[in-house]
């Protein structure tokens, strides 16, 4: 009938055919979504997601593999996020801001896989447009195809020099694009850097690295020895600096390790080793008794000092604000050798009496940005006005650290932060104001740390020494 009339005869309809779903991407769109509709950290999320697919899965259809694939799917999509949303701008035909967010993961997450992965080009788009049809639908799906063909279009250096501002015309905006940190942030860290561009850029780097694991063996119930031994030559190295210290050459799930589980090793970053460290081994004159970590939660550094403590017939007060990271200050505490107590306090209103203590460590809330290779969102989630909410509370802090003290004692002031606003301007800001206290050269009591800057206060860097960027300040009582 159709060709008497002269019309074609149409083609057969393709029948339709179900979206593969691939659990390893799924579960990453899914930890995305949790970061960044429930403001989630990435390192909290993932081990119940993980250990949820392998029961569903089943060990065989989600192995090791498929784990350090979604791991790396999540934490590269996360660091790369700013660099991966100025391409993906590029490549739309809207603000960034009017595409719905979960379309926008499964943009990021496909851009991470074309230009942060070996994954081949066909593949990283046929597996992201397949997601999308999964969790999108199959209209979105085609926005998503067409979207990463044109990225798949270039590689990354040529996309950075596409999108980037030439760094002669902006360079913390050009740095902000190509290493993808906010550009405030760029600012801040470049600062306390002290200039030069050779080390703003290797920082950055360091910022978008993944990590190496690094387990703390609690002293007095293990030595660093007996735990490399229990680990094996292939699967750990000692500590770069801390004595306590061992790094994890596979990845893995620390938690699973026996010495872990059993509370005898922890999971710590060196930087805060070295911290709780130098503040055990500053010199005192005169009784050594009392020890108090004054912000606890949750619980690696109060672990180390109690452990400290006990060798020396000390004993730690450890107090936590809150009273959920305080049953976390115990848990850690739990098993150590020697005496120690654990209060739920607020150290700015702290219930012990002046004079107290002989050491005092004041490890204070700050905004986080020494951490940025482990909790990459943040970086994303911080603002400039955040310092305006911590400043207070850091100085408050360290005035009843000094106040807890007696005349001769120690008082550490430790961040996760170099931003000068969180270390030297605090400090200096509490000499000021409250007195009665001098600085102590703290990189004696580093030994082997190089690039420890002149004193007397401590940055340590991630590019410099490994570990997350810790700042320290040790404090003596003179009246």
């Amino acid at each position: 009938m159709s060709e008497q009339h002269g019309r074609r005869p149409r083609k057969p309809a393709k029948p339709y055919r179900r979206p593969q779903k691939d659990p390893v991407r799924i579960l990453a769109f899914e930890a995305l979504r949790a970061v960044d509709e429930r403001d989630a950290y990435a390192n909290l999320v993932l081990p119940p997601l993980l250990r949820k697919a392998r029961e569903k899965e089943g060990p065989e259809n989600f192995d090791g593999r498929d784990a350090a694939l979604a791991t790396e799917l999540v934490y590269g999509t996360l660091r790369r996020q700013g660099t991966y949303d100025a391409i993906i701008a590029a490549c739309v035909d809207r603000p960034l801001r009017e595409v719905d967010p979960p379309v926008l993961d499964v943009l990021s997450l496909g851009a991470h896989q074309l230009l942060g992965t070996r994954i081949p080009t066909h593949a990283a788009v046929s597996a992201s447009v397949e997601l999308a049809r999964v969790v999108l639908g199959d209209g979105r799906a085609k926005f998503v195809n067409a979207v990463l063909r044109k990225i798949a279009a270039e590689d990354l250096d040529g996309w950075l020099e596409r999108v980037a501002p030439p760094y002669d015309e902006d360079p913390e905006d050009h740095l902000a694009v190509v290493h993808s940190h906010p550009r405030w942030v760029v600012s801040a860290l470049w600062d306390s850097l002290g200039g030069g561009r050779a080390g703003i850029e290797d920082l950055l780097d360091a910022d978008n690295e993944r990590p190496e694991v690094t387990l703390v063996a609690r002293p007095g119930r293990i030595t660093a020895d007996e735990l490399l031994d229990g680990l094996g030559e292939d699967s750990a190295l000692p500590g770069r600096w801390s004595p306590y210290a061992v790094r994890l050459t596979e990845g893995g799930e620390p938690g699973a390790l026996d010495a872990v589980r059993e509370g005898r090793a922890g999971v710590q970053d060196e930087g805060s080793q070295l911290v709780a460290l130098a503040l055990a081994n500053a010199p005192l004159e005169g009784s050594d008794q009392r020890w108090l970590d004054g912000c606890a939660g949750p619980g690696g550094k109060a672990a180390m000092l109690a452990g400290l403590a006990s060798q020396r017939g000390a004993t730690l007060l450890a107090s936590e604000k809150q009273p959920h990271r305080a049953k976390l200050v115990e848990r850690a505490l739990e098993g150590n050798p020697g005496p120690y107590q654990v209060i739920a306090a607020d150290g700015t209103r702290p219930p012990w009496l002046p004079g107290s203590f002989d050491r005092v460590l004041m490890d204070v809330p700050c905004t986080g940005l020494g951490a940025l290779r482990r909790r990459p969102e943040a970086r994303w989630r911080r603002r400039p006005e955040d310092l305006d909410g911590f400043a207070p509370l850091q100085r408050a802090l360290l005035q009843e650290a000094l106040k807890a003290v007696r005349v001769g004692g120690v008082v550490g002031y430790a961040t996760c932060s170099p931003h000068l606003a969180e270390t030297r301007a605090v400090v200096d800001d509490v000499l000021k104001r409250q007195g009665g206290a001098e600085l102590i050269d703290a990189r004696p009591l580093l030994p082997g740390v190089p690039a420890l800057g002149d004193g007397p206060d401590i940055q340590l860097w991630p590019h410099l020494h490994g570990t997350d960027a810790m700042y320290l300040a040790l404090l003596r009582r003179t009246a």
